[in-house]
């Protein structure tokens, strides 16, 4: 049977845990990257989102990114690869020994935002995050676009991979997702961002902005948490992959 991962970005708040729909969303979803204090996040929201990941059954992933909390990592900054090893090591850390003190286990590690989206293009990048993974825990699975260099290198030193493809994000030419700052980023009509969703499960591949065929492996899709219909959304992809006979699970699990 196929079958898709659905991940969700979590934990992305400060303080007594403000963001309702992390809960209500992990009913649906199979994991979960959750942010490590650069972008957002603090010490109190991490530890009791992996406590809420545990007791819903999600895997748990570590969600670094660039030390940005203003801009919520989004904003592209000029890094060395030894200082993205650095930040990228850092945070899984943090966040993993939330994880063992809650008798858990670190399940993926997601970088976020601009450092995703960098490391996607730049090798040096790419591999320095790989690295970090790998020096940490060789058994951890590294998530990244489909078809980029964190993949790749991730390969290249025979880690396990999730290849990531989004839903209400639209796709440039060379398979890159459209940066946030063009009008066209974010799809916000519901049909087609599933219409989207199941062309990328189905038959692995995705139309660009410009109308391209792009080929992809769609092994975890990522649902955004943070939009007024989040959770509406999540229910709806997840009853319509179920339809189409199409599980619903974990890398690895």
């Amino acid at each position: 049977m196929q079958s898709i991962d659905l991940n969700c970005d979590m934990g992305e708040a400060f303080g007594n845990y403000p963001m309702p729909n992390d809960e209500i969303l992990m009913n649906y979803i199979t994991s979960a990257n959750i942010a490590c204090g650069f972008h957002a996040g603090d010490p109190e929201v991490m530890q009791q989102t992996v406590a809420m990941a545990i007791k819903k059954g999600v895997a748990i992933g570590a969600h670094p990114g660039l030390p940005d909390l203003q801009g919520f990592g989004r904003r592209e900054m000029k890094i060395s690869a030894s200082e993205a090893y650095q930040m990228t090591l850092y945070q899984i850390g943090a966040l993993s020994g939330f994880v063992k003190a809650t008798q858990g286990k670190l399940h993926h590690v997601k970088a976020h935002g601009a450092l995703y989206n960098m490391a996607a293009k730049d090798a040096s990048l790419a591999k320095a995050i790989v690295e970090a993974v790998h020096d940490f825990d060789p058994s951890l699975i590294v998530y990244g676009l489909a078809n980029s260099e964190m993949i790749k290198w991730a390969k290249q030193i025979g880690m396990r991979t999730a290849s990531e493809v989004f839903a209400d994000r639209s796709y440039q030419d060379d398979g890159s997702l459209t940066p946030r700052s063009q009008s066209n980023a974010l799809i916000t009509d519901e049909q087609q961002s599933i219409t989207q969703v199941m062309m990328m499960v189905k038959q692995q591949q995705v139309i660009s902005v410009n109308k391209k065929t792009i080929p992809l492996t769609a092994e975890t899709l990522c649902l955004h948490g943070d939009g007024s219909h989040a959770v509406e959304f999540a229910k709806l992809i997840s009853t319509k992959l179920k339809s189409e006979g199409i599980s619903i699970k974990a890398p690895g699990i």
